[in-house]
């Protein structure tokens, strides 16, 4: 994809001077504008969009932002915890705000721009009353348990990809079903911007890196590997179809303790349903559980013969 020049008019890339990531922080909209697009220079720009709270996970999604657009190139990421998001009885008081850590964080792997905007600076006008909506598709799995959640978020995504008009936008595949919203989004509505995934990391035991780890006791994030093996058990049977997988997966968490389960589902990624079971193919096995009273997911992408 060609770079875009301030406002988004395609123009063929020019050469630029190498240059030292020294992240800016910046919570309006002009400033991020006039920190991002300093000049007309065209080149090649990528969002990383997150809540804040970043760790490893995150730093693997800038990296590959920087690694797509070239030293060159521009990388924002945007911190900002959307109450849309969050329905009643959820987290967002809970939420982690770490906005120090987090612009360290995203220097030190090549982000030029961090936005981190006021909830009144992305809706100027109160609670939107006009929506996105994530249709069927959010209203599966996460969806189901999360009502209105894949609305609010496409929303916001919407509403930050026209702030930042990025040529590369940079998701993590662990949240597997926003990606595949957001993708499908993009597509339909026709935004100029390609969607990357990248894989989910994972600390050496397994455990899925996750901002609501930190809120895990000792006991609970052992507790909380029961998903992983689950995921993983199935990944080891998947050349026996379907079936097998859910059943290996199923048995890995009958009994895990102190994990209270939500959905087990190993799904079509295409269009986010259950696969069948005659299905073959890239398959999306998907699990939600709470660990004590931390909710937490994790998915892993397999091949089923």
């Amino acid at each position: 994809m060609a770079g875009k020049n301030q406002r988004g008019k395609q123009q063929a890339r020019a050469p630029k001077a190498a240059k030292v990531h020294k992240a800016a922080l910046t919570h309006t909209v002009a400033d991020f504008e006039a920190a991002f697009w300093p000049d007309e220079q065209p080149v090649d720009n990528a969002v990383v969009m997150t809540m804040g709270a970043l760790h490893e996970g995150h730093a693997s999604l800038i990296r590959a932002a920087r690694k797509q657009v070239g030293r060159d190139g521009r990388v924002a990421v945007t911190v900002f915890v959307n109450p849309l998001q969050f329905g009643s009885g959820e987290d967002l008081d809970r939420y982690p705000r770490t906005l120090a850590e987090d612009v360290r964080l995203a220097e030190e792997n090549g982000a030029d721009v961090v936005f981190a905007p006021s909830v009144d600076e992305v809706y100027p006008n109160g609670e939107p009353q006009v929506r996105l909506s994530a249709g069927p598709m959010g209203e599966r799995f996460e969806g189901a348990s999360r009502p209105g959640h894949f609305d609010g978020m496409l929303t916001v995504v919407a509403k930050l990809l026209h702030i930042t008009d990025p040529d590369f936008a940079f998701f993590g595949e662990k949240d597997a079903q926003q990606l595949a919203i957001v993708q499908r989004m993009v597509a339909d509505l026709d935004f100029d911007v390609e969607v990357v995934g990248v894989p989910t990391l994972r600390e050496e035991d397994g455990l899925a890196l996750s901002s609501r780890n930190r809120f895990l006791s000792e006991p609970e994030r052992a507790q909380a590997l029961a998903l992983s093996r689950a995921l993983f058990a199935g990944r080891d049977v998947a050349a026996k179809g379907p079936q097998a997988v859910r059943e290996a997966a199923s048995a890995a968490l009958d009994g895990a303790e102190g994990v209270t389960l939500d959905y087990l589902a190993l799904i079509d990624p295409d269009d986010f349903t259950e696969a069948p079971d005659d299905f073959q193919g890239e398959a999306v096995l998907a699990v939600a559980a709470k660990v004590g009273s931390t909710r937490l997911i994790d998915n892993a992408r397999i091949i089923v013969r």
